[in-house]
This record gives structure tokens, C-alpha cells and sequence, in this order.
């Protein structure tokens, strides 16, 4: 049979491009036929890169172009060789060739045909098509295609990393404007501060004056009883001291509400710093009290934690966004709940709430050691953040393992992969998701080094989705 030349799918490349999408040549002959026979189907075509030896129909070895011409130059070689059957020219110019599946990406093959020795480094590559069906492809066409990716990739890298200065250009000057408005909303809470304290001691002052005229005055005029009357006295002596207390209240809660504020919009430094993890964890959650309806219940198990070295920052961004992940997880199910007791209380229908778990999100921190591993920090800041809602969907689930993937992250730039680049790649610690309904041995966790490697979980769990962040102590 004449080469055949298979041009492939014809697209452009890209950075999954295989083996498959480009040009390779379809030629066997039997070892049988003669060497002349081979040079002159090479003068015929002369892109050929090579020919497939078979015996019998069945796979025996490679000849190129080059090995030919090679033995061809020797003295004599080509009154030998060009006479003789190619099974003797085999045996001669036998080598191992690189036979790869039409699966593999171009990345990959070519960094294999790279690591070949010097003398074969310009023999054709063997792309397996079936159990014994083999194309042939040239070499130079797969480093070709190898410097077209990796220029579209640093093209790629380059575009991103633009897109990455943009948006923390505009998360920086975000974070100015609110720390401006935190700033300003602090300045009249700290005037409301400075003269509570006066208008207790005013009030509390009055009161008293209040109370001696009355010990002293037992009957007074009708007309001073009849304005005490319609004053309401009594009862105004009752609530002024609760509304300064809900004066302050209300001080206190927006101050901290501000606070919160400044610290999630806090511009990192050069290095971490020291921060106290519960509070950061609660300013998230203060943050996220108008989503936190009185269907759920926030459960905190904090453990003594000492001062963290973090980028307070970043992590409240990880923080920020794992907890509205929980709160997006449990909207649904307090609203259908709500909705079915509703219908329950107007149908008049005894229906017992026991069986009902109310939506909840659990927090649990703690410090907890491990065996050295590979020179890894042995004591860890374990912080738990777990959720009663029905879990991911095995989509979700595959969204997430690519999002975390080096190789699919920049397709797929979502707020959890940012939250494992900032974890992993930021603070030296690991990421861990386990959701609702996975065998112990299909729970996932993050990637490393392009690997998704897999959390052994002892049991399958019932309920929801946790998250588990760990970070190195010094």
C-alpha cells in the first residue's frame, strides 16, 4: 500500500492538543521485500519520515529515512543493502523506537522525545491508532506544534497575569474607598462614645434629683401633677436608661461592623503577620449577618489558638468565600422549611419537628499535630467549616477538582480555586472538601503538583459539605 498522509482534525491548536490532531503518515511493508524497493518509495515521497517493518501481517519494527541513508553511505553499503531484503537491513539498524498513544498531549510527547538519546532524537515517532496499527509521525512536525503551544500558553500566562494586576488594581482601590467609608462611619460612632458615658451620668443624675423631689415634695401642686401625668413619668423613668443601652448597643455593633470592614479590605504586606484567626472568622460573619436569617444557626467550637502568621487579607477573602458557599447551600433549605411549616400550622396538622435538623453551619477550630512528612511542618492550625445542606452534586464536585487544578485553573478562575491558590500557594497549607454522600474512597481534597489526590475519610458522610483549611504554625 502507498504512505498515507493524515492531516489530522485540522483546528487550531491548543494547549490539550494531542497526538492525534496533527500530521501523520500511514506505510507498513513486509521485511520481506527489498531494500531497493523502500529507497525508491522514499525518493517518491520525500516528507516520509519512515516506513513500519511488519512480518506476516504482524508489527516487527521501524525503519526511518535517516537510518537508511545512513547505512546507504557506508562503503559498499548500497550494492549490499539495496539488494538484500529489509529484515537484513533491520537487523542492522535495529533501534527502540518511541511508540505513544494518539491520546497523548503534544506537552507531553514532545518533553518524552526530548529526553531520548542524541542519536535518536531525530527519529519519527510511532503514534498507536489500535492494538496493532501504528502512524508514523516526523519529529520536527512535533516540536513545531510543542513551541506553537508553549507560545500560546505564555500567551495565556501573559494574559492572565494582566487580568490578575487589573483586578487587584481594582480590589486595592475597592478596598481604599471602603476603609474611607469604615473611616467615616468610625468618627460619629466615636462622638456617640465620648458622650454616652456624660449622658448616663446626666441622666442618672436627673433620676436622682427626680427622686429626692419626690421624697421631699409627697403632695405637689395640681399643676406639676398634672404635667408629671401627661410626661408619663413613671414610665420615663423606667425607659431612658434602656434606650442609652440600646444607644450603646447599636454604637457598638456598627463600630464593629466598621472594623470588620477595614480588616476584610485590609491590603496585605510584603510578609504575614500575626492575627488572631476567631477574630477574623467572626468579623467574616458579622459581615454576613443579613444572609445569616434566623433559620440558621452558626455553631462555634474554638479552640485556644495562638496569633497565626497569615495574610489577614487573602485569608478573609478564603473565609468570605467558604462561608457564603454554606450560606448559599442553606438559603433554599430554611426557605423550604419555612414554607412547609407554614403550610402545616394552616392546615392545622400535627407534625412533629424532631426529624426537621434546622440548617446549620459548624465552626470548629483547633491546633493539632502530625508525623513529619517530607521535612512539612509538624503542628497545624485545623479550621473546620461544615454544613447540615445536601451536599454537591457530582458536577459541582468535578468543577471544583479541575478548578483546583494547575493545568484547567486559568479556564476555570472561580472563588474557591482563588481560595486554594491563596491557601496552598500563599500560606504553605492545604484544602480539603469532603461533601455529603461519597464513599470514603471518593471523598476529594486538593491537588498537588497537577495530582488530585484523594482525603481518606473514615466514614461516608450523611450530612452537607465541610471544608477544612489547615496552616503551617512557625
Amino acid at each position: 500500500m502507498p504512505p498515507t498522509l493524515h492531516e489530522g482534525n485540522g483546528q487550531a491548536l491548543h494547549l490539550e492538543s494531542t497526538l492525534q490532531d496533527l500530521p501523520r503518515y500511514s506505510f507498513q511493508i513486509e521485511s520481506s521485500h527489498a531494500g531497493w524497493e523502500l529507497a525508491q518509495v522514499f525518493e517518491q515521497h520525500p516528507l516520509l519520515p519512515g516506513v513500519i517493518l511488519v512480518e506476516q501481517g504482524h508489527f516487527l519494527g521501524m525503519i526511518s529515512r535517516q537510518r537508511l541513508l545512513e547505512y546507504l553511505i557506508r562503503p559498499h553499503g548500497s550494492d549490499f543493502f539495496l539488494k538484500e531484503s529489509l529484515r537484513v537491513l533491520y537487523s542492522y539498524a535495529r533501534c527502540e523506537p518511541l511508540v505513544l498513544l494518539g491520546s497523548t498531549p503534544i506537552i507531553v510527547a514532545a518533553q518524552q522525545a526530548l529526553r531520548r538519546s542524541p542519536e535518536f532524537l531525530n527519529e519519527p515517532i510511532l503514534v498507536q491508532v489500535g492494538s496493532e496499527s501504528f502512524h508514523l509521525l516526523n519529529v520536527h512536525a512535533l516540536n513545531i506544534a510543542y513551541w506553537q503551544i508553549r507560545g500560546i500558553e505564555t500567551q495565556v500566562r501573559y494574559e492572565r497575569t494582566q487580568a490578575q494586576m487589573i483586578q487587584s488594581d481594582k480590589m486595592a482601590s475597592l478596598g481604599r474607598l471602603i476603609d474611607g467609608v469604615a473611616h467615616e462611619i468610625l468618627d460619629p460612632i466615636s462622638f456617640i462614645w465620648g458622650n454616652l458615658s456624660h449622658v448616663t451620668a446626666y441622666s442618672n443624675s436627673l433620676l436622682k434629683l427626680l427622686a429626692a423631689y419626690e421624697t421631699q415634695l409627697p403632695n405637689p401642686p395640681s399643676g406639676i401633677v398634672r404635667l408629671r401625668e401627661e410626661l408619663e413619668a413613671d414610665f420615663l423613668c423606667q425607659d431612658l436608661p434602656q434606650t442609652i443601652e440600646s444607644i450603646r448597643a447599636g454604637a457598638d455593633r456598627l463600630s464593629k461592623l466598621a472594623v470588620s470592614l477595614q480588616n476584610f479590605c485590609h491590603i496585605d504586606d510584603v510578609y504575614p503577620k500575626p492575627a488572631d484567626l476567631h477574630e477574623l472568622i467572626d468579623g467574616i460573619l458579622l459581615l454576613l449577618k443579613s444572609r445569616l436569617t434566623s433559620e440558621i444557626q452558626v455553631i462555634k467550637h474554638y479552640d485556644r489558638l495562638p496569633p497565626v502568621p497569615c495574610y489577614a487579607g487573602q485569608l478573609n477573602q478564603v473565609l468570605m468565600n467558604i462561608l457564603s458557599n454554606a450560606v448559599d447551600a442553606l438559603i433554599n433549605q430554611a426557605v423550604s422549611q419555612q414554607i412547609e411549616q407554614d403550610l402545616t400550622n394552616r392546615q392545622n396538622v400535627a407534625k412533629s419537628t424532631d426529624s426537621i435538623s434546622k440548617p446549620t453551619i459548624e465552626i470548629t477550630t483547633q491546633i493539632r499535630s502530625i508525623s513529619p512528612v517530607n521535612n512539612e511542618k509538624s503542628r497545624w492550625v485545623f479550621i473546620s467549616i461544615a454544613d447540615n445542606g445536601p451536599g454537591l452534586s457530582p458536577e459541582a464536585q468535578k468543577q471544583i477538582l479541575e478548578s483546583f487544578s494547575v493545568k484547567k485553573r486559568a479556564a476555570k478562575e472561580t472563588s474557591l480555586a482563588a481560595s486554594y491558590q491563596i491557601i496552598t500557594a500563599k500560606h504553605g497549607g492545604k484544602l480539603y472538601v469532603h461533601s455529603r454522600g461519597t464513599a470514603p474512597e471518593e471523598s476529594f481534597t486538593q491537588c498537588e503538583e497537577d495530582i488530585c489526590t484523594l482525603a481518606k475519610t473514615t466514614e461516608t458522610r450523611s450530612t452537607g459539605t465541610e471544608f477544612e483549611i489547615w496552616l503551617p504554625l512557625a
